[in-house]
């Protein structure tokens, strides 16, 4: 769009002549219509129209909810002005002067190869993150698969020998010696049993019930709690999530804030709140330990970047907050479909 109905003619029929599609309006009524009618790849933005200004028209059409890239076009003098414009996303400027239609050609199909790698690079990011998306839930179900084969097989079948060794135990009555062996074959087994049910639980942590989250976060934190430490876990009113998959990486993300908070923050208590309201589900874990540093908090150690990966693959953000002996609190909050 260009104030100058003359010289919007030529700019047309120099970009038509690479081969270009192009219209021109000479005001930002026309422009706003026009887009509103069929948004253009690239906008040529002057900054100077008949009845408005090329920032104002530009923010009406982000208003409009539209992201078009765009080149300013803008007279000699506004040099400064221009500058701003990139600032606010220009993809580059032209002045108005007599090399104008014999540069601009150019500029406008840099403008589109930039667009077309953008797009590019966005579409990868977005098949990246799906890909990480179903690699985590392949990786979830394996471990579920796993646990469940623990549970229902291994664990089963280790405790149907330990009885039988109690039951042999109680036949080599009045034996001493391998009555002491037996004793120490049962112990063994009961010890066995017992790591077999906790690597099925940390495997599969969260059940598959709507109330499942609550109950397994309930779970964690009373193993947690020490004599030093106390853990809590606050959930007033019911939080239900379908969804096992989510319920299980919110799960993930409290036990590794959890672990973290109890591996090098010190704290003598750490808080594990879940709440609904409306279709926002909020996960919050706070500590009273030593904090961390400002460069940590925001985000550059290991374990806020795993806990970060796992909230944006559900969807979820994620927020640190500390400061050096104030302890942590981290809040992940999912916002449920319609």
């Amino acid at each position: 769009m260009d104030d100058d109905e003359g010289l919007g003619v030529l700019i047309v029929d120099a970009l038509r002549e690479k081969g270009l599609s192009a219209d021109a309006v000479v005001s930002g009524k026309q422009a706003i219509k026009l887009i509103a009618k069929r948004p253009p790849d690239l906008l040529l933005l002057d900054l100077r129209l008949a009845d408005s200004s090329g920032a104002s028209i530009l923010a009406q059409i982000r208003h409009e909810g539209l992201n078009i890239p765009f080149i300013v076009v803008t007279g000699q003098g506004d040099e400064r002005v221009a500058v701003e414009m990139m600032k606010q996303g220009a993809l580059d400027y032209v002045i108005k002067d007599t090399n104008m239609l014999s540069r601009l050609p150019r500029v406008v199909e840099r403008a589109l190869e930039k667009i077309v790698d953008q797009c590019a690079l966005t579409s990868a990011q977005a098949a990246l993150v799906e890909s990480e998306k179903q690699i985590l839930v392949v990786s979830e179900a394996e471990r579920q698969r796993i646990g469940a084969d623990l549970h229902d097989n291994l664990g089963q079948q280790l405790t149907a020998i330990e009885l039988l060794c109690h039951s042999l135990r109680e036949d080599l009555h009045g034996q001493s010696k391998l009555e002491e062996r037996m004793a120490q074959i049962c112990h063994f087994l009961q010890e066995s049993v017992a790591q077999t049910r906790q690597l099925a639980r940390g495997l599969t942590p969260v059940s598959l019930t709507t109330e499942g989250l609550a109950d397994s976060l309930a779970e964690m934190t009373r193993r947690m709690s020490t004599g030093k430490v106390r853990c809590e876990f606050i959930c007033d009113d019911a939080v239900e999530l379908c969804d096992n998959n989510i319920a299980t990486h919110l799960y993930r993300i409290a036990q590794e804030a959890a672990n973290n908070a109890l591996k090098h923050g010190a704290p003598t208590l750490v808080t594990v709140s879940l709440s609904q309201e409306g279709r926002k589900v909020t996960l919050r874990i706070e500590d009273n330990g030593r904090g961390l540093p400002l460069e940590k908090a925001s985000g550059s150690g290991i374990g806020l970047e795993i806990m970060r990966h796992r909230a944006n693959v559900i969807g979820a953000s994620l927020e640190a907050q500390s400061s050096p002996g104030k302890g942590v609190t981290l809040i992940c909050t999912l916002q449920g479909p319609e």
